[in-house]
Parts: C-alpha cells; structure tokens; sequence
C-alpha cells in the first residue's frame, strides 16, 4: 500500500486531502458522518477577529458543474473558535485556521493570535481592503506581498500559507509576490467571480449581485494556475479548485501541488474527502508509486 503522508513546511499530514475553508465548517457536522481523524487536515471556516454575520440572504446560487457564493465570512469569531472549537479539532487532525480581515492590523492581529496554537494559517487575501478602497488585498502583487509580510511578521511559531485569488493579471507574479513576502507556502485557487440571473425577475439571484464561483467547471482554470504558480516559486503549493475524485486530485499534484484542497465537493457528496483518499492509495497501488508525495510536479509537456 501506498505511502500516503506528505509534508508542508515541516508539518507532517497523515494524507494529501484537506477539506477546502467555508465548506466543512470547523468539521463538527461531518465528523458525525465519518471520523475525520482520517483527513489529512482541516481548513476552518474564515475566521476573523470579531464575529460577523456575513451578506444578507440569499447568498448561494446553483448554476451548471458550479455555485456560486457570496455568504460574507460569517463565522463566531476568533475567540469563540479558540474556546469552543480549537482543542477538539486539534484531537482529530492537523488544523489549517484560515483568516481574514479588512486591514493589515486585522491580519496581523488575527495571525498574532492564532500563532503556535494551530498547525497553519491560511491567509485569505480576496476581502475587500479598506485601504484600497475595497480592491481586495489580493489582487495586485505589491499588496500581496505586503499583507504577507505583516502576517509573517506576527507569526513566531506558526508557518504561514498565503491563499491566492485567481482574479489577477498574472497568477505567476502574485506568488512570487507571496514568497518575497514571507509566505512558507501557496493556496489555490480562491473562487472566481461570477453572477447568476433569475431571468424571471431580471434580476442577479444572490442578493450581493456577484459572488465566487467553485465546483467542478473551474478545475482546468484552477490546474494551470497551480502548475503556473508551482512553477514560480520555490515553497510548497497546495492546489484546489473543483476537485470531485482522486483523479482530479491527482492531476494537481502532477502540476505541482504537494496537496489539494476539496471544496463544494462536500456539499454534494458528505463522503467525498475519504472517498478521494481511498481513491488516491488505489491510484498509486494500480501504478507502482510507493509515495505520493512522489507525484508532485511530475506532469511532462507536450
């Protein structure tokens, strides 16, 4: 049997497969379905350092092989998650806190508090800047690499990976922008942006007008910019972006991710993260690949 274990950043994970932020909540719900002690690790809703309530409804929409979402970053809080949530997770899995704020003294504040008591912190860098007049943080390469170097420099203890937002000229720069900033690895992608119309009502159906499209019809987009990206930048990349199989997860790592993340597959499938792990171990047995880690970056042009 296959070698599943892979490491990020010195970090061991039992597994390649992490629950993507805002679709498996702080993994309570699923693990009444499944133990998942068998993920590789979580990334936790969005966290912030105050509670928010997110975007008015309704802020999910259905459209073909995609949704889309607008839902705010509606999570407890920072503190709630450290009192009520943290411990157990930690019992279960390796614990990606994925963060986010709308100034940099929100970023390194969140980041400052979180440091040592996770496994990782995600940073999420498509909210709206105040700074910028609501461009997010992660658009333009010298914000990226600004905002990473106030979150790396709050950190001590904890490595930091930068989630990037494929909503840019050019994906290539904004990694590289992160790993000048201090990043000790990659994320992505973050959702696109896209609309759905209720042509009834002419009308958008999510209340927010807009909102980030995931789910299967993104993942060619979300393959190239992994292998884009992967290709500049020395640190570790983790890949997402409409993975729904092992083989879909496969073909991330062969463009350069050392891991993948499983978003709005776990909507439509609870048992989709364990069923791509077993589906992963069956590959490699199939084919002769002792490690998966031995995957990554594998993929031969034409």
């Amino acid at each position: 049997m296959a070698d599943l274990r892979v490491n990020i950043c010195g970090v061991e994970l039992k597994n390649p497969v992490i629950p993507a932020s805002g679709t498996f909540g702080f993994g309570r719900e699923f693990d009444g379905i499944y133990d998942i002690s068998v993920l590789g690790g979580v990334a936790t809703k969005g966290l912030t350092l105050e509670p928010r309530l997110g975007n008015p409804v309704p802020r999910i929409a259905e459209s073909r092989g995609v949704i889309l979402n607008a839902v705010g970053l509606q999570n407890p809080g920072v503190e709630a998650f450290i009192e009520h949530d943290l411990a157990w997770l930690k019992s279960k899995t390796r614990v990606v806190a994925n963060v986010a704020g709308r100034t940099l003294e929100d970023y390194a504040g969140i980041c400052a508090r979180l440091d040592g008591l996770v496994d990782f912190i995600e940073l999420n860098i498509s909210c709206p800047n105040v700074r910028s007049g609501g461009m997010a943080f992660g658009i333009r390469a010298c914000d990226v690499k600004e905002v990473t170097h106030v979150a790396k420099s709050a950190l001590k203890k904890t490595p930091l990976i930068v989630k990037l937002s494929p909503n840019v000229e050019s994906i290539a720069a904004n990694a590289r922008a992160a790993e000048e900033g201090g990043a000790d690895c990659i994320s992505l992608i973050n959702t696109l942006t896209g609309m759905a119309i209720d042509i009834e009502r002419r009308k958008p159906i999510i209340a927010n007008n807009t909102g980030g499209v995931s789910g299967a019809g993104v993942k060619p987009i979300a393959v190239r910019m992994v292998y884009e990206a992967s290709h500049a930048v020395t640190i570790p990349v983790i890949g997402m972006g409409g993975i729904t199989c092992a083989e879909d997860a496969i073909e991330f790592l062969m463009a350069g991710a050392s891991a993948v993340q499983v978003g709005t597959q776990n909507f439509t499938d609870t048992l989709a993260c364990p069923k791509i792990i077993q589906g992963i171990s069956a590959w490699c047995d199939r084919h002769g690949v002792e490690k998966v880690s031995e995957l990554t970056n594998t993929l031969k042009l034409n």
